[in-house]
């Protein structure tokens, strides 16, 4: 599978853009809706459309109401049929009233539900796309557009839902009621329509074109302001004194945002001033029809009464519909688009295949080179690492060590030649199955703001199930394996411990969470484990028994590991060094030396300095050089 390249992205936007129409967004939206909650969904249909009849039985009560107190103060009928009528009429209001209440707080229910199921959808999507895709800004202005879009997008439906079921009611009762009086007033309401709908689908184009321009500004914005004030920033922003550097940054991107977002506002502004205007000259002229035609006898006194109480409801109505609801729709267009197109991107194929993660890892011609970069990452890569063999991969920083890793581990496909892990090629297994008998401990590991036990047991789960947090013994293990002690002082309650002062627990050290990072890694049932320079914010004496200790485990299975202190890949089998996206030599740390070559040059570098304070009896360097050489 060849990566998709900023260039074939925009394109496919651009396609994406012409081809989703309102109807092919609300057929995408709507089985979400039927698989989330079906039978809520029907009930508020239900719901709504008695609320709209609601108001249009309120103007029939009214015209026979006003026709009856006209008739009884003549003398023409009895007092007691225009009480009764009264009665009805505020029965039929309180009714309105109570559904309008029950509809408002439905949507409200379907709001928030919809919400958090659109949210499991969406990440479980970014989860199924190839992970190389996340090295494109494209692919992360997208997110940041889909995002954005998702919650647009439930608001565009519950607005396209209300339209049909409850605004269409109304007006399909209005209108023939209307039609029934006098045939031009309903016509004349239907013409007031036109001007102002056609500014909203000018609006929809504009605002769409604004979103694509938009997006990419306001992730740089929302990523300065956490450079400013974000717990993992504003420390080091401070000390530094970057903090009017990073303010300046914000403030100019916000105004760019703002400048590009008044431009769109004031243009569609003066164009919606316009329609208004026609509007309004359509709300006088059916005023006039209406006495009109009471001066003409064509309509009786209930008629006019209770169609002039209800024709400034109806222009409101309107108004919301085309001005709220309808310019609601025009503005979000874009952004719900984008979120259709998210959804709609491909996703890493692959079948369910058993792979057998520590069988053995074959790379032959891999190569590969990242979405629109100029030259390969890695070229020519043919390497055998042997079930149960522990191998080092080391090198200088962009040798292309990292890269390697993750064709190592399948996260990544080879641009070309192939990678087979257990025999099985990465690009014929789905990436779930691949990685379920792999386990790691990444240099920029994650400081999850949960549970201690949370934190580690975490790795413990699959895809769909509850973290396996109650395997005590398995806990203890791991801990064991990390050198992570939960019952000391710095746990207060052991394992319910909370990792995050905003949560009202405690913070740790960049060497304490790394030792949790290290255990949530052997938590992991794995038969393949990598260590990605884990270590860094250990002691060189330190890490030295970490990966004697890690040897000791690991014995029996495949493992990698990735690390920039040369005395520590001695516990390797083999050691794999890459220069320049190469190869460069692989063999044992004896080997290697006696080869000379770039490793020998990078271990007699790292040699003096601990050479230096071999004078100093006891020093943390000497006693690193002792477990080195043992």
């Amino acid at each position: 599978m060849v990566p998709i390249n900023a260039q074939d992205k925009k394109t496919t936007a651009k396609d994406d853009r012409r081809r989703i129409s309102l109807p092919a967004i609300l057929g995408r939206l709507l089985p979400f809706v039927m698989q989330a909650m079906p039978w809520f969904f029907l009930l508020c249909v239900v719901v709504a459309i008695v609320h709209g009849m609601s108001y249009g039985l309120i103007t029939l009560v009214s015209q026979h109401f006003f026709d009856a107190v006209t008739q009884a103060v003549a003398g023409k009928t009895a007092v007691h049929i225009a009480v009764w009528l009264g009665i009805g009429l505020g029965a039929v209001n309180i009714g309105s009233q109570v559904l309008n209440g029950v509809h408002n707080f439905m949507g409200n229910t379907f709001l928030k539900k919809m919400s958090g199921y659109l949210t499991v959808r969406m990440n479980a999507k970014a989860s199924r796309l190839d992970p190389v895709a996340y090295e494109t800004p494209a692919l992360l202005d997208d997110i940041n557009k889909a995002d954005e879009g998702m919650t647009n997008s439930l608001f565009m439906l519950f607005t396209v839902m209300n339209l049909f079921v409850f605004y269409v009611p109304y007006f399909l009762f209005m209108g023939f009621y209307l039609y029934q009086l006098k045939p031009l007033l309903a016509i004349s309401l239907l013409l007031v329509f036109v001007p102002v709908a056609a500014s909203q689908l000018i609006r929809s184009v504009v605002f769409a074109r604004l979103e694509d321009k938009a997006a990419p500004i306001r992730r740089e914005f929302e990523y300065y302001e956490r450079c400013i004030g974000d717990r993992d920033y504003f420390k080091e922003t401070r000390l530094l004194g970057a903090f009017g550097f990073f303010r300046e940054l914000y403030r100019t991107s916000l105004v760019l945002l703002n400048r590009q977002t008044w431009t769109a506002e004031s243009r569609t502004g003066l164009l919606e001033i316009a329609m208004r205007l026609l509007t309004l000259a359509g709300y006088v002229g059916v005023l006039y029809l209406l006495f009109d035609a009471l001066l003409k006898g064509e309509i009786s006194i209930g008629a006019f009464s209770a169609v002039f109480a209800s024709i400034d409801m109806m222009f409101g109505i309107m108004k919301e519909i085309v001005s709220d609801h309808f310019g609601s729709i025009s503005r979000n267009l874009g952004t719900v688009r984008n979120f259709i197109r998210f959804l709609d991107m491909p996703e890493r194929g692959g079948r369910e295949l058993a792979v057998d993660a520590g069988g053995g890892i074959v790379l032959a011609g891999a190569r590969f080179r990242y979405p629109g970069a100029g030259t390969d990452a890695l070229s020519g890569v043919d390497l055998e690492v042997e079930p149960g063999e522990t191998i080092a991969i080391v090198g200088e920083n962009g040798a292309g060590k990292t890269t390697l890793v993750k064709l190592l581990t399948g996260l990544y496909l080879p641009t070309e030649g192939s990678v087979r892990i257990g025999g099985v090629d990465t690009r014929d297994v789905s990436a779930p199955a691949l990685y379920r008998g792999i386990s790691g401990v990444l240099q920029k590991y994650q400081r999850y703001k949960l549970s201690l036990r949370d934190n580690v047991a975490i790795s413990g789960r699959t895809d769909g199930d509850e973290p396996d947090s109650r395997d005590d013994d398995r806990l203890e293990l791991a801990a064991r394996k990390a050198e992570l002690d939960a019952g000391s002082p710095v746990f207060p309650t052991g394992w319910e411990t909370m990792l995050s002062r905003e949560f009202d627990g405690v913070d740790l050290s960049g060497g304490q969470w790394q030792r949790v990072a290290i255990a949530r890694g052997f938590y992991r049932a794995h038969e393949l484990v990598v260590l990605d320079e884990p270590t860094a914010a250990i002691d060189p004496v330190e890490e030295t028994r970490l990966y004697r200790q890690f040897a000791e485990i690991a014995r029996g299975k495949t493992s990698i590991i990735v690390t920039h202190r040369l005395g520590s890949a001695r516990i390797a089998d083999r050691i794999v060094v890459v220069e320049e996206g190469r190869l460069a030599a692989i063999g044992t740390h004896e080997e290697l030396l006696q080869a000379g070559g770039k490793y020998a040059e990078m271990y007699r570098a790292q040699a003096q300095w601990y050479g230096r304070d071999e004078e100093e009896d006891g020093s943390p360097e000497q006693e690193f050089q002792v477990l080195v050489d043992k």
